[in-house]
């Protein structure tokens, strides 16, 4: 392991999706369903178009663009119904993630969730892995207003439960939004390659200040 991987003061903050949990094919899986219900098909740009989002924000984008005479109630509750048995079954961590997770907990690192993912599938899903009792901090942002990724206030709001200074936190991340508003506030930031970020993986990276596939290499930039 290598010896810039954090210690006691140090934070590590994760976002769920696309970072930390494999789990791309789940709501590829409940697009599908959710569209073909509906008579449309699913677009090419809809899942790289809602990923910064939150769920509220995703239901009304929905919504909006596809003139829906539906309720974001009970569309997010349509989504949460579909994905469960997937998130809380069959969702894994990326490669080297526990393994990594458990040697940042036994050096005395904080470690904290940022997620937008709903608490109904975070929370399971985290108990599901056996990793849930790792974190200091699981945090969404139900708990910050509903504010995006693109506000600072979750990562804050995690770095505080921690225990955490900013500056001394290293936030994870697979979409640009997030890693250029945890740089904003101090935070070192690093991208994660994602099918689901393929396509913005130019400027995530640039944006980022390192870049992870998995986590088997991780201790050696972190």
């Amino acid at each position: 392991m290598s010896s810039n991987t954090p210690n006691a003061g140090k934070g590590a903050i994760f976002d769920l999706d696309g970072t930390l949990l494999d789990s791309l094919g789940v709501w590829d899986d409940v697009d599908e369903i959710f569209f073909s219900r509906r008579g449309i098909d699913v677009p090419d740009d809809y899942q790289q178009a809602v990923s910064p989002m939150a769920f509220p924000d995703i239901a009304d984008y929905t919504i909006r663009r596809f003139n829906l005479n539906e309720t974001p109630q009970a569309i997010m509750q349509e989504w949460n119904d579909l994905a469960f048995e997937e998130y809380t079954t069959k969702v894994r961590l990326k490669p080297g993630a526990r393994d990594y997770l458990e040697h940042l907990h036994a050096t005395g690192a904080k470690l904290g969730v940022a997620s937008t993912l709903m608490p109904s599938l975070r929370d399971p899903t985290l108990a599901h892995l056996g990793v849930d009792g790792l974190f200091d901090a699981v945090c969404g942002i139900e708990e910050v207003g509903g504010l995006n990724k693109d506000h600072p206030d979750l990562y804050m709001l995690v770095a505080d439960r921690m225990g955490v200074e900013p500056g001394e936190c290293t936030v994870f991340e697979d979409i640009v939004i997030g890693v250029r508003t945890a740089k904003r506030i101090g935070m070192k930031a690093l991208a994660m390659l994602d099918d689901s970020s393929r396509s913005q993986w130019e400027g995530l990276a640039a944006a980022a200040d390192g870049t992870l596939r998995d986590f088997t290499t991780a201790p050696q930039i972190l």
